[in-house]
């Protein structure tokens, strides 16, 4: 599993977007900051998204470099009922194993009375792989599915929202979440650039970085700085107070 130089304790996840809607820019992803915070929650974090089409070489390909780069690998999309969703069928020929129906997802689906076939479609959505575990749908469709480290999930937000709030720190053990803190000041960035990057070099396991912002009072940079150590945090909170102070500038808390 991956960890960075400098983040021993990272607990690190992927998503891959699949979808030719997305790369179309027909529909926009949502998926990735909502998953990403559920995740920081649980101590996992996301470290890199994919989007790629629906094409079966493309998704196998993927999935399979990711789950070997990352503690954690989530799809989102083509786990439909319809001939483009083959996001089942990729992720049972990455792993080298056949799909299967699942006799809970099969009952779900018949609860509902369709024609013979709207029903053969529907049934799709009830193939995982063999071996796979099943992720909850609060939402009320067919649930997405866990084989090894590699979790499928719906493309729709509601839906994916709906499995993501079922994941468990059982179920994903992580590390300790990433917490923020920001302070703001009317400051330009290549100000305070060199005494961040010294900030930095005291602070590898901190992620610091400046953010520059247009307001009707004028120009300035909210400087950010995410990591697991609340003390830490804090002492780097108030390093960037004198920093700005240095600069003949206010500090001002949570950002301007």
């Amino acid at each position: 599993m991956s960890n960075e130089a400098g983040r021993g304790d990272v607990v690190s996840a992927c998503l891959i977007i699949i979808g030719n809607e997305i790369l179309s820019g027909r529909t926009q992803d949502t998926n990735l900051a909502h998953l990403s915070q559920v995740l920081n929650e649980l101590g996992v974090q996301m470290r890199e998204a994919r989007v790629i089409p629906d094409v079966e070489s493309v998704i196998v390909d993927t999935v399979n470099t990711c789950r070997t780069e990352f503690d954690y690998v989530f799809t989102t999309g083509g786990i439909g009922p319809t001939h483009d969703d083959i996001t089942a069928d990729s992720i049972a020929l990455a792993f080298g194993v056949a799909l299967e129906f699942h006799p809970d997802i099969v009952a779900l689906i018949k609860r509902r009375e369709a024609p013979p076939e709207v029903m053969e479609s529907r049934l799709r959505m009830a193939r995982i792989p063999v071996g796979a575990s099943l992720i909850d749908n609060p939402s009320g469709g067919p649930p997405g599915f866990q084989i090894e480290n590699v979790f499928v999930m719906a493309g729709v937000p509601m839906v994916m929202q709906a499995m993501a709030g079922t994941l468990t720190k059982e179920r994903l053990p992580g590390g300790r979440p990433v917490r923020s803190l920001t302070i703001g000041a009317f400051l330009g960035e290549s100000q305070v650039a060199q005494d961040l990057e010294e900030l930095q070099s005291q602070h590898p396991a901190v992620d610091i970085g400046s953010y520059p912002f247009f307001r009707e009072a004028g120009y300035g940079t909210n400087l950010v700085a995410r990591g697991t150590d609340p003390e830490e945090l804090a002492s780097i909170g108030e390093a960037l107070k004198v920093l700005i102070e240095n600069h003949g500038a206010e500090p001002h808390e949570g950002g301007v």
